[in-house]
């Protein structure tokens, strides 16, 4: 195998698509690291459950870092895992931004402070055509949370498709939803070794934000 890295998991198709990069370029994952809201045992920015993040570590053979914080701490949470990391030999941390600037350099600080490599996968590749090879590749992901300022509450729960993608680019969101329009769970592809099964439930987080809650 290649160099070892972390990946910064979300559990989304971007952070999956970037995993399934590294893993095609021989690098070898020795952990998904995910960030846990220390007040609602969720992970940070999609709101999935820790039970699911373990599922799909199983499922892809990865181990899995869950590292709990809070808003005021969580700079320097993720720093002190990566360097957990560095001392299990990680080389680098993997990220699945595409090209929002300050995310990047937010990431770069994080890496530069522990003394490892930050790599960016997807990084200035145009945003519709990386969404269509996240689904080419055979992933399945279910759009877990949903900004209702950028699209409607119809759109909750939907497994993404190509039939999806263009409704969603008629209400003029951004068709990856890179901006926060929404996010996704990924819970089968070409890397698992079985899908993860999904009971569900919506709630409303504030008056902008509909979540679904997986099980």
């Amino acid at each position: 195998m290649g160099k070892k890295v972390v990946v910064s998991f979300s559990g989304g198709k971007d952070s999956m698509l970037s995993l399934h990069r590294v893993i095609s370029l021989g690098f070898e994952p020795i952990a998904l690291m995910t960030t846990i809201n220390k007040n609602n045992g969720e992970s940070w920015f999609h709101d999935i459950s820790t039970n699911l993040l373990k599922q799909v570590s199983l499922a892809v053979n990865i181990p899995l870092l869950l590292v709990e914080c809070e808003g005021d701490n969580y700079e320097n949470s993720f720093e002190a895992a990566l360097k957990n990391m560095k001392n299990l030999g990680a080389e680098a941390c993997v990220f699945g931004d595409i090209d929002i600037e300050h995310h990047r350099q937010w990431c770069e600080e994080r890496c530069n402070n522990i003394g490892i490599e930050a790599i960016f996968p997807l990084w200035k590749e145009n945003r519709e055509k990386l969404v269509q090879e996240f689904l080419s590749l055979g992933y399945k992901a279910i759009i877990k949370k949903v900004d209702l300022k950028s699209i409607g509450n119809d759109f909750l729960g939907e497994t993404l498709s190509p039939e999806i993608l263009e409704k969603i680019k008629l209400t003029g969101a951004d068709v990856c939803g890179e901006n926060g329009e929404y996010h996704t769970f990924v819970y089968n592809g070409p890397i698992f070794s079985k899908e993860i099964l999904l009971k569900i439930s919506k709630e409303m987080v504030n008056e902008n934000t509909l979540v679904v809650r997986t099980y």
